[in-house]
């Protein structure tokens, strides 16, 4: 045992203390960034190499502020991403969403699928498309600044040219596209104004912008992107779009036929609980 896994031992006991959900791996991988090394070489860091700013990135994630913070980095599918204060931190629930997407993008007989990612924060989603889809042409979209300029690093470094950012509103985005697009994703704002997140580092550290939907249901966002995916897809384009899981019937009902919807469907996350609404517009 060296004297950094002595301290990593100590660390995930002081994590636990604290209700961290997953102390003794972000210990390590506090300790892995503060050291220059991966999780699985720890044990080659030598007594004499040890660095005292390990205990200070533990005391911030101590203190519930989230290990991306302190990283600088979210690990999004096969992506590693810039992330920090102003932008929201993607989740693993969201890589169901996006795994769906491009299942589908792989299975359409397009040869280069035109995406549009509305509200894309770090541009995860946009940049997990772009990555996994031969050909796609990404569109992301993110009117605000902070989280614009993070989805702006990230493609610098992953967009290998098929990604384009645009500073716009999600309600009236990209009218040069409109009838043209083949899947339209989006995991907008929407929990309820007034509600309170129960994880203190979504309540104390995501962008209020990112989290809370306009409206009494906080589904305002989510009507927008209903009317936006329409306005954008072409005839038998697809949609995808995020909400928390007890909102599942709610938006669902936005995907009806009277608003040239078809084949809706509600959809589960890995844990079986509703996480995504999809639907094909129009008629193929």
């Amino acid at each position: 045992m060296t004297f950094l896994l002595d301290e990593i031992a100590l660390a995930t006991a002081r994590l636990a203390e604290a209700g961290v959900p997953s102390p003794r791996a972000d210990a390590e991988e506090i300790a892995a960034f503060v050291h220059g090394v991966t999780r699985g070489t720890l044990h080659t860091v030598k007594d004499s190499e040890f660095d005292a700013l390990f205990w200070e990135g533990v005391s911030r994630r101590e203190s519930r502020e989230p290990l991306q913070h302190i990283t600088g980095r979210a690990f999004f599918r096969y992506l590693s991403l810039e992330v920090g204060p102003g932008v929201f931190i993607p989740r693993p629930e969201t890589e169901v969403v996006v795994g769906w997407a491009i299942d589908r993008l792989n299975e359409m007989d397009v040869a280069s699928p035109i995406v549009v990612d509305l509200g894309t924060g770090s541009g995860a989603i946009a940049l997990s498309i772009a990555q996994e889809v031969a050909l796609a042409q990404v569109h992301a979209v993110e009117i605000d600044p902070a989280a614009y300029r993070w989805a702006k690093r990230n493609i610098l470094e992953h967009g290998q040219g098929r990604t384009s950012l645009h500073p716009e509103d999600l309600s009236d985005c990209l009218p040069e596209l409109e009838g043209q697009v083949d899947l339209v994703i989006s995991n907008p704002p929407y929990i309820p104004p007034g509600a309170v997140p129960r994880d203190p580092e979504v309540r104390d550290y995501d962008p209020r912008r990112a989290l809370f939907g306009s409206g009494d249901d906080g589904l305002g966002e989510v009507r927008a992107v209903e009317r936006t995916a329409a306005r954008l897809l072409r005839p038998g384009g697809l949609v995808a779009v995020e909400h928390a899981d007890e909102q599942g019937n709610a938006v669902y009902w936005l995907f009806s036929e009277d608003n040239g919807w078809r084949d809706a469907r509600l959809r589960q996350d890995l844990t079986g609980r509703d996480r995504f609404v999809t639907a094909k517009f129009g008629l193929e």
